[in-house]
């Protein structure tokens, strides 16, 4: 495949990271039954020397017959994940760290339990909220970990399509399968806004800004023909504009923890990575998941690498052609050389400037006495050194 690296081929039917300590993160995969293998979650670690998945997984969780896992969601801790199915509504994993060996705890979640599969969950960013849209256009929005119902709206969509969290957790945006788009109020559920479309519009995937300095909404638009990704300003929630980026229907669509990226996948399997500062494309990886629709799409937490699913070709783990970032350590390299070479340039200022330190002097001006004037002549006699004399 060009452009990645393939990990597990066939029944992948979503996927995300899951963020560790030190960096060292892991990928959770949900799959369906094919041909003798159940289906099951699984847990498998990630190599960032080789930019590859382990050849098989450090954790496994087997479903019961006729349940196979729709979507998933991980806590912004990376302890709990939230896996929807096909029967029994939906699962709580627990992941446990011991001596190197992974455990997965499997729970029943209450409050979602026999609801039908859920198209979308989300956790908001600051991990204090949890939704689900169902594939029936249910919303539920709650308070993590106590479930509190914060919204239970069985009608807000036809059926949901996407959703995302807002960076300061205080909007939840949905679509529908009907093209439609709403603005939420995470902390009481309150409707805040639709966005607004012409008739042949259909608002398709939404993802909010995460940089921290430009509160936009951005949305994939399917208007006739046309793919076009639009910016909602989410203050005024106007639109401010529009470019075509994947210039084909975009089936998923996801951005990095830090802002800087925007990556939408295709119906027939390619993956575009977006520079958000410039909203120009810096990398395409084409026919990464040939003639198939990328189902998950997912940003690596530390590394500019890429997470891609799809039901034939597996998942696959990409490293983006983009500008490497300056890493911490990095940082300080620099501001410690930078103070290093200061301080040998003003050494070199000081032995060498006649400007401040030596200052010139007169034609008439006696030379400035050598230190040997001040301390005497060690070969002269101690007795004669003062001269002589007169009392």
């Amino acid at each position: 495949m060009e452009g990645g690296v393939a990990a597990e081929q066939g029944t992948v039917t979503c996927a995300s990271w899951i963020r560790r300590p030190e960096e060292a993160h892991l990928v959770a995969l949900g799959k369906s039954k094919h041909g003798n293998f159940p289906a099951s979650f699984q847990i498998f670690t990630f190599d960032r020397l080789t930019t590859s998945l382990s050849s098989s997984p450090s954790a496994t969780f087997e479903f019961e017959d006729g349940c196979d896992p729709v979507s998933l969601a991980v806590h912004p801790s990376g302890d709990d994940i939230i896996c929807s199915t096909t029967k029994g509504g939906c699962r709580v994993f627990e992941l446990h760290d011991q001596e190197k060996n992974l455990k997965l705890l499997a729970k029943e979640l209450k409050p979602l339990q026999n609801v039908g599969p859920q198209k979308c969950l989300a956790f908001s960013t600051d991990g204090s909220r949890f939704a689900a849209g169902g594939v029936d256009g249910h919303l539920r929005i709650y308070e993590w970990p106590s479930m509190r119902v914060i919204v239970d709206q069985p009608k807000a969509h036809q059926g949901f399509n996407d959703m995302d969290f807002s960076l300061d957790s205080e909007f939840l945006a949905s679509t529908s399968t009907d093209g439609s788009a709403r603005i939420w109020n995470a902390n009481d559920g309150v409707p805040v806004n639709s966005l607004t479309r012409t008739s042949d519009e259909k608002i398709e995937l939404c993802r909010f800004s995460k940089d921290g300095t430009k509160p936009f909404l951005f949305c994939t638009v399917q208007k006739g023909n046309r793919s076009i990704t639009v910016v909602w300003d989410i203050s005024t929630w106007d639109k401010i504009g529009f470019k075509r980026l994947l210039r084909k229907p975009a089936c998923v669509m996801s951005i990095s923890l830090d802002g800087k990226y925007l990556a939408q996948g295709s119906k027939d399997g390619d993956v575009c990575v977006v520079s958000v500062k410039k909203m120009e494309v810096c990398h395409w990886s084409k026919r990464l998941h040939l003639g198939y629709p990328v189902s998950s799409l997912d940003f690596c937490p530390s590394e500019r690498v890429v997470l891609s699913t799809s039901n034939e070709w597996g998942a696959m783990v990409t490293k983006l052609n983009v500008p490497a970032d300056w890493k911490e350590w990095q940082l300080y390299m620099l501001l410690i050389g930078l103070f290093l070479a200061s301080a040998v340039l003003f050494y070199i200022f000081f032995e060498n400037s006649d400007l401040f330190w030596n200052l010139p002097m007169a034609k008439d001006q006696p030379a400035r006495p050598k230190l040997g004037s001040y301390v005497g002549d060690h070969q002269s006699d101690d007795k004669n050194m003062w001269g002589p004399v007169d009392m």
